[in-house]
């Protein structure tokens, strides 16, 4: 697997607005001020804030600008408007930008000093002043940009920084994402479906096609002694359930040839297989293709390179804990609940036990006994469930909130890994909902990215975004669909 950037590594650059009319030594607090509140989120955050300057002017603004563009490291940047800083000499450089932005209105002060305060105090502390102004030509340009709101300080400020910049490294990441893809999409299925050229240009994704031969060349060069290191990972990791070591073996081979097939084609960070391409090999990649999930893998099944690719950048966002592909497979109406699991794929990032390997019959795809993991999945009041779909003249990111729980009864004659859920805001509603905005059956589902930070990604990606959530009600959403609609189409 390639080496994915520790997101500490990433930098986001403070910039300050100011300007010239009250003097040097305002400025002087002004820089002052910024590096140490900037160093102070820098220790709050996932990724590394740096003071950059403090803009006093359109020219130094572009300059600005042009460096953050030009350092690769850098993933977006946070403005201030310390004093009154007029927006006017934002606009040359703001319309030069390519990074994320986020507008943090707070200042230095987090309370009036009331018996002290004079005009001196007031004309350097003019983030309300100078927040407003900026953003105007903010909002003139018709920039996408997040804003929080808080003193520097405020834990909840904080966290709000430190999910934007997380996703921030997400949608930096996306632009570096390949998907190599073993098969195309399953016969005759409508919502695996999509414009890979527009996904190219949008997330930056790159999605090729090797033959399945291509990967069993690969399968026949790998050695016992590579199968029996990977097979002493998996004692530690999982229960064998099995005495067929054999089927166990070859899903092995399959896992570090599909590792080193990505790695040495490029650096590809998600899978893309169908059961109904598999010439060559004996099984389904079962095993194989949940530990590569466990390991920052993106998947997709049935030829869903979408999956696959949002999969991979979910799962960097979520530092590889709690992601990875889901299918709605089947209800419980009594109670409300969905069934979420696939053939075999079902990440161990959800295992709520340690998972066993076991070996059953498929059923589909006519192989040969495949090695699975089997497990319950993990409990979560928090979790979502998010779907990319093509409609064909634009790309819609569906998010849904959903609750991970346990499963209500043993499910023992099902020999596959699987979560169980509720729909939010309620069953009825929640599916409703789903189909009305022509959600997917498969799903990257997590319990660690939230619904606002797909949202804000959604956002920097430029796309439409559907929220699903506890205040959702039919009426109103059939018409924000239909708004949104006509929205889009005039964006054409």
């Amino acid at each position: 697997m390639k080496q994915l950037k520790n997101m500490k590594d990433y930098v986001v650059y403070w910039l300050t607005g100011s300007q010239t009319l009250y003097g040097d030594d305002v400025l002087q607090h002004v820089a002052q001020h910024s590096e140490e509140m900037a160093n102070y989120v820098n220790e709050h955050v996932p990724v590394t804030v740096k003071y950059l300057t403090t803009c006093k002017s359109s020219e130094e603004i572009v300059a600005a600008v042009k460096k953050v563009n030009a350092d690769d490291n850098c993933i977006g940047i946070i403005t201030w408007c310390h004093t009154f800083s007029p927006a006017k000499m934002w606009i040359k450089g703001l319309k030069l930008l390519q990074k994320p932005m986020l507008h943090f209105a707070t200042q230095y002060n987090e309370r009036l000093p009331y018996d002290t305060i004079d005009m001196d105090f007031m004309n350097e502390n003019q983030a309300a002043h100078g927040d407003r102004e900026f953003g105007y030509i903010v909002s003139r340009l018709r920039m996408d940009n997040k804003v929080v709101v808080g003193y520097y300080k405020d834990p909840e400020a904080l966290k709000e920084i430190a999910s934007w910049c997380k996703v921030a490294a997400g949608y930096a990441f996306s632009k570096d994402v390949k998907v190599c893809r073993f098969s195309d999409n399953m016969r005759n299925v409508a919502v695996t479906e999509g414009d890979k050229v527009a996904a190219h240009i949008e997330m930056g994704w790159e999605v090729d096609y090797y033959p399945i031969g291509d990967l069993v060349d690969v399968i026949d060069t790998i050695t016992d002694e590579e199968v029996d290191a990977l097979m002493a990972e998996y004692a530690k990791k999982y229960t064998m359930g099995t005495d067929r070591i054999d089927v166990v073996r070859e899903q092995a081979k399959y896992e570090i040839a599909i590792d080193r097939f990505c790695t040495e084609n490029g650096g590809y960070i998600g899978i893309v297989d169908h059961f109904g391409a598999l010439h060559g090999l004996n099984q389904l990649p079962g095993l194989a293709i949940q530990d590569l999930q466990g390991k920052g893998y993106g998947f997709g099944a049935e030829g869903d390179w979408k999956i696959a690719a949002l999969g991979a950048v979910m799962q960097y966002m979520a530092g590889q804990k709690g992601t990875g592909l889901m299918e709605d497979y089947t209800y419980d109406l009594v109670d409300g609940l969905c069934l979420g699991a696939h053939m075999l794929e079902v990440s161990p990032q959800f295992a709520s036990t340690k998972p066993e390997i076991q070996v059953h019959p498929l059923g589909i795809g006519g192989k040969s006994d495949p090695a699975r993991l089997v497990f319950e999945g993990i409990e979560s009041p928090e979790a979502i469930a998010v779907s990319m779909v093509d409609m064909g003249d634009r790309i819609r990111l569906i998010v849904q909130k959903i609750e991970l729980v346990k499963y209500p009864h043993k499910m023992p004659k099902l020999p596959v890994a699987g979560c169980m859920w509720k729909y939010k805001p309620n069953f009825k509603e929640g599916v409703a909902a789903w189909i009305y905005a022509g959600g997917a059956h498969h799903t990257v589902v997590s319990s660690v990215v939230t619904a606002q930070e797909m949202v804000d990604l959604g956002n920097m990606w430029g796309m439409e975004v559907v929220l699903i959530d506890e205040n959702t009600k039919i009426e109103d959403f059939k018409k924000q669909l239909m708004w949104s609609d006509q929205i889009w189409k005039t964006k054409l």
